[in-house]
């Protein structure tokens, strides 16, 4: 055997075994624990979503799935720790709309979204929800559109922190009445909303999954919600399009992510299982409970969530830059 053949036999042998050891590994996956990384506040929204998903996720893997909240620089920590991670399947990150915006708030991002991850699948979409603390004297979205007007240098408007969801709702809002409020950031949308219903702040835009309940119970003041058509979960709820801001969609859309170089045949059983949590029946309806909504198949794949989120960065990036926005 000459030294070109005896190379090609090395090659082969090394790709074989290679093969052999990530099936074998597939096979047994999972082995232990897996940890669902959140980028956010316990108890907030995307938590909310995590937990109900890891514990439907548990039943089907026959493995715990482990929820851990890393906080920090907008869900960028969380991400760049994914990206970093061990790519074997136990560390994966559920994120939202703020895996499309990082590119353009963030001018040293540590990690690229569309090429230092892999891609499991979108979960669920979550409608926004424009709320006020319970005192405050307007009756609908006109009458409140016209008190803040009237009062605009009084009024503040909180978010759960630079690039979050509630951050560029309310921008959006703001951009759409043609007035600028003073914002106030928080760690979270959970310390914002307690702050909400603590009468500290005035107003918030937050996802469904957080506030539905505290709308029904009547502890914050609802003007409306940000979808084209009414939810299910607050039929009695206009849209703000209703109220007169035409065409003012924004929600919330959640997906799973692996490390780069997570072997196929694992992420395939990861992809089976979350599309089989998310058609659970007690997932399926602790969602619906909470204003959340299911997502097409197509968008359960990874081919989905990869061409979704390259969308998302091209809808979002120009509003973040030519509102000035960023972080260092």
């Amino acid at each position: 055997m000459n030294l070109k053949s005896k190379a090609s036999f090395t090659y082969l042998a090394i790709l074989l075994f290679s093969t052999i050891t990530h099936l074998a590994f597939a096979q047994n996956y999972p082995s232990k624990p897996v940890t669902l990384i959140v980028p956010f506040a316990a108890g907030g929204p995307t938590d909310i979503v995590a937990r109900s998903l890891g514990a439907t996720m548990t039943k089907i893997m026959g493995q715990t799935v482990l929820v851990d909240n890393k906080l920090g620089a907008g869900g960028t920590l969380a991400a760049s720790f994914v990206a970093n991670a061990h790519p074997d399947g136990y560390t994966l990150l559920i994120h939202h709309n703020g895996m499309s915006t990082a590119p353009a708030l963030y001018r040293k991002l540590s990690f690229n979204p569309m090429t230092d991850f892999e891609y499991i699948g979108q979960v669920v979409d979550v409608p926004m929800t424009l709320i006020a603390r319970k005192d405050i004297p307007a009756k609908n979205l006109p009458e409140l559109i016209a008190y803040i007007k009237q009062n605009s240098s009084k009024i503040n408007l909180a978010n759960a922190g630079l690039g979050a969801v509630s951050h560029l709702c309310g921008m959006l809002f703001q951009k759409a009445i043609g007035v600028e409020l003073t914002t106030v950031p928080f760690s979270g949308t959970a310390p914002a909303l307690n702050a909400l219903l603590a009468g500290q702040v005035d107003i918030l835009c937050d996802q469904t999954t957080q506030t539905t309940q505290h709308i029904k119970a009547g502890t914050v003041k609802m003007f409306g919600v940000t979808t084209k058509e009414r939810i299910k979960a607050l039929p009695d709820s206009p849209t703000l399009s209703e109220g007169g801001l035409k065409d003012f969609e924004v929600i919330v859309w959640h997906g799973v992510y692996a490390p780069k170089g997570t072997p196929q045949a694992v992420l395939e059983k990861i992809g089976n299982t979350l599309r089989s949590a998310t058609k659970d029946p007690s997932f399926m309806a602790r969602m619906a409970d909470l204003g959340a909504e299911s997502v097409t198949d197509a968008k359960q794949t990874p081919e989905g969530l990869k061409s979704w989120l390259q969308a998302e960065i091209n809808k979002w990036g120009p509003v973040i830059k030519s509102a000035g926005v960023y972080s260092d």
